[in-house]
C-alpha cells in the first residue's frame, strides 16, 4: 500500500499493553483459557514481549499515530486499578497512551467506588469496559453503575456481538447522558452471508441511539486472512449507519499482529475511506478528530 496518503494523523483508539510477569493475564498464559484459541489460533507470539511498551510503541513508526487509547487487557488479578496506575507511569515515560478505558465490574455494588479509584490513579481515564455486555442490564446494580458513568463523565465501552447489540441500544437510550462507544465494530465473530445480515441489522438499529459512537477495530480476529475486500463491507456499513461524525478506528494491537503488520492495518482503513469518496475533512474526522472529541484527548 505504498501509495496510501498518510498525511492525515491517526489516533489509535484500541490497543493493549502488557508485561508478562508484571500482572496476571490468564488468557495469555493459560493455554486452556476458554474463548480465545478458536478465534486467534496459535497465539504464542503475543505471549512474548510484543505487548511491552518499549516493543509496542515501535510498531507506530511510519503510521503517523499522534495519540493512543489503551483498553484494559483482561487483567485477571485482584485489583485492576494497579494496571491503571502502571499505565499512568507508562504514559509519563513514553507519551502514550493518552486515554485509558479501564475495567470495572459494573454489576458490583461498589462499582462507583471502583471508578473513583481508577480516576484517582490516572487523569487519563475516560471510559469503562466490561468483558461482555451483561445478560440482564436492568439489574439494580448495573443500572446504578451505568448512571454513575454519566455522573463521572465516563463512557461505556459496549463489548457486544450480534444478539446483544439491541440490548446495548436500549440501555443507551435509557441513559442519554452516558456516552457509549461500541468496540470492535460490534465484534462480528463469523464471516458468512447470514451472519453479516444479522450483524448489519443490529448495527443499523444501534446507530439510531444518538449517544452511541462506533469504533472499527479487531476485525482480524474473525477474519485471520483479511483483505481490503473482506474488510470493506464492515467498515463501510459502520460508516453508513453511524455517519462520519461517530466513527473511529483502532487496530486491537498487539493481538492483531497475528494477522498483519501495524501499518498494513492502518493503511487498510485509510484506503477504504479514501476509495469510498469521503473528502479529506471527513477522513480526518474518522481517523483522528472524532477520537479527540469522544476520548477528550
Amino acid at each position: 500500500m505504498s501509495d496510501v496518503d498518510r498525511s492525515i494523523p491517526f489516533i489509535e483508539t484500541h490497543h493493549h499493553l502488557w508485561e508478562i510477569g508484571r500482572f496476571p493475564y490468564a488468557w495469555l498464559t493459560d493455554p486452556g483459557y476458554p474463548g480465545h484459541n478458536e478465534l486467534l489460533g496459535d497465539y504464542k507470539m503475543i505471549r512474548s514481549t510484543i505487548g511491552a511498551p518499549r516493543r509496542f510503541f515501535r510498531e507506530l513508526y511510519g503510521a503517523n499515530v499522534v495519540r493512543t487509547v489503551h483498553v484494559e487487557a483482561d487483567y485477571s488479578g485482584d485489583d485492576p486499578v494497579e494496571e491503571t496506575a502502571w499505565l499512568e507511569s507508562v504514559a509519563g515515560e513514553y507519551g502514550h497512551p493518552n486515554a485509558l478505558v479501564v475495567y470495572v465490574d459494573l454489576e458490583s455494588q461498589d462499582a462507583e467506588r471502583q471508578m473513583e479509584r481508577h480516576l484517582a490513579a490516572s487523569s487519563r481515564v475516560r471510559g469503562v469496559r466490561v468483558r461482555a455486555h451483561p445478560d440482564d442490564p436492568t439489574s439494580r446494580a448495573f443500572v446504578a453503575a451505568y448512571r454513575a458513568l454519566g455522573r463521572l463523565g465516563l463512557s461505556y465501552e459496549l463489548n457486544a456481538s450480534p444478539g446483544k447489540l439491541i440490548s446495548g441500544m436500549e440501555v443507551a437510550r435509557a441513559h442519554p447522558d452516558t456516552q457509549v462507544i461500541l468496540g470492535h465494530a460490534g465484534f462480528p465473530v463469523r464471516r458468512d452471508a447470514e451472519y453479516f445480515a444479522w450483524w448489519r441489522h443490529e448495527i443499523t438499529k444501534l446507530a439510531t441511539a444518538g449517544n452511541v459512537a462506533c469504533k472499527v477495530s479487531g476485525l482480524g480476529m474473525a477474519d485471520n486472512r483479511w483483505t481490503l475486500e473482506s474488510l470493506r463491507p464492515y467498515v463501510l456499513h459502520c460508516i453508513e449507519a453511524f455517519g462520519p461524525d461517530r466513527i473511529m478506528f483502532g487496530t486491537n494491537w498487539p493481538v492483531d499482529i497475528l494477522f498483519a503488520t501495524y501499518i498494513e492495518t492502518v493503511d487498510a482503513y485509510r484506503r477504504i475511506v479514501a476509495d469510498a469518496g469521503f473528502d479529506r475533512e471527513e477522513q480526518a474526522r474518522m481517523l483522528h478528530g472524532n477520537a479527540e472529541r469522544f476520548y477528550r484527548i
